[in-house]
């Protein structure tokens, strides 16, 4: 016997909400499919809105340190050398030198709220290194000669702390090529060439605001150019000390193994060498930029200004440029000395530059009781000298004994 069918009285609209519902289930389904594809062909996938722009990426194919980097990221890159383009794009200035420039583009992605694209090397000046990296041949190329006379910036800093503070990836990350690729495949919304604007205007104006990446050409005279303010402490964002807190765990373990061998001790850097520069002038007298600097880094004088401050019979650890055997020698007459040559079984198998002897040594000095620098940078400094660090370009007669003045 045939079913009978009921017609209703009162028709409700059910074929409509299921014909909705399966067409938007249709719609659901083709745009997952879409954002399938591309992640397996692309690795990642972008949207865009007035606020914001979004990168998915696939977890796989990142390392460790790049996986801290989410979605809604933009980026700041500056370029892949320190200083360059500009006059020292094929030679290079000193850690400290570099150090500022690194630190005041550090500065820029912190004030953009951007993450920064690190350049993956550092170059090292020879004028600072003597570990026999560097080579000098007329058959190699640029490319090579930059490779042989630099070192890998996370053999120097610790990527995943500098992050704590402000986030940063390298130059050749795989993420930072996902992120090239995006922008070019954003256009005109994904990356803007700059170069004369300033942080403020890059932060507040929309048409960079809101990009993806903004790629800086910095000043051709060094990068911290940018940072002309530095001299208002109010605006400086990242203190001296930063990049110094900041080396790589394998620097910094070095300098706990050395710093627990010396126990409780104080320390004083040392500089001379390259800042112990003279010239003469056209009457043929001598003349220096920092004319006290020979005569209060010398043993004698270093003794007469420390006893203040540190008691005689203390272990001091000496970090200097100075190169002649012994020359620090006479201060052991109060006091027991230490240098990082004494730590060889520790840092021979890992140091492979000047650049990084000279971080582990700083972190040393940090860990000092007491430590003294060479230059006075305030007037809190514990220093050698009091002439100043900054370079004023007036040459003075040197001044070589106690009671003479420099004119």
């Amino acid at each position: 016997m045939p079913m009978a069918f009921h017609r209703p009285t009162n028709p409700k609209p059910k074929p409509r909400s299921q014909i909705l519902f399966f067409t938007l289930a249709i719609a659901a389904i083709a745009l997952l499919y879409l954002f399938s594809t591309l992640m397996s062909t692309n690795g990642f996938s972008f949207s865009s809105s007035s606020k914001t722009l979004n990168i998915f990426f696939n977890p796989n194919d990142l390392n460790g340190h790049e996986r801290i980097h989410k979605g809604n990221e933009k980026y700041l890159y500056w370029g892949d050398r320190i200083d360059c383009p500009g006059k020292h794009c094929d030679t290079c200035e000193g850690l400290g030198h570099q150090e500022s420039s690194l630190r005041c583009a550090l500065e820029e992605a912190m004030f953009l709220k951007r993450t920064f694209v690190m350049p993956s090397r550092m170059c090292i000046n020879p004028i600072h290194n003597k570990k026999g990296i560097l080579h000098h041949s007329n058959n190699i190329s640029s490319e090579e000669r930059w490779a042989a006379s630099s070192c890998a910036m996370d053999s120097l800093y610790d990527m995943d702390l500098i992050s704590d503070t402000v986030p940063v990836i390298l130059d050749n990350s795989k993420l930072w090529y996902q992120v090239l690729s995006t922008s070019m495949k954003l256009g005109p919304r994904g990356v803007a060439h700059v170069e004369g604007i300033n942080r403020v205007e890059l932060k507040e104006d929309i048409r960079y605001s809101n990009l993806l990446l903004i790629n800086r050409t910095a000043s051709p005279l060094s990068w911290f150019m940018e940072c002309k303010d530095r001299n208002n402490r109010s605006a400086i964002m990242l203190s001296y000390s930063f990049l110094p807190s900041m080396a790589s765990k394998e620097l910094r373990d070095a300098a706990d193994k050395i710093k627990a061998l010396l126990g409780d001790y104080d320390a004083i850097h040392v500089r001379r060498g390259d800042k112990i520069k003279n010239r003469k002038d056209r009457f043929g007298v001598e003349r220096s930029l920092h004319p006290h600097l020979d005569r209060d880094t010398r043993p004698e004088f270093i003794l007469r200004r420390i006893k203040k401050w540190i008691p005689p019979g203390r272990t001091i650890f000496i970090a200097s440029n100075e190169r002649t055997p012994g020359f620090f020698s006479p201060l052991s007459v109060s006091y027991k000395l230490a240098y990082s040559s004494n730590y060889s079984r520790i840092l021979d198998p890992l140091i492979k530059n000047n650049y990084q002897l000279f971080i582990v040594e700083r972190v040393i000095i940090m860990g000092a009781k007491t430590s003294i620098k060479t230059f006075k940078e305030d007037e809190t400094t514990l220093s050698l000298t009091d002439d100043p660090k900054k370079n004023t370009k007036s040459w003075q007669i040197p001044v070589y004994t106690i009671d003479e003045e420099g004119r």
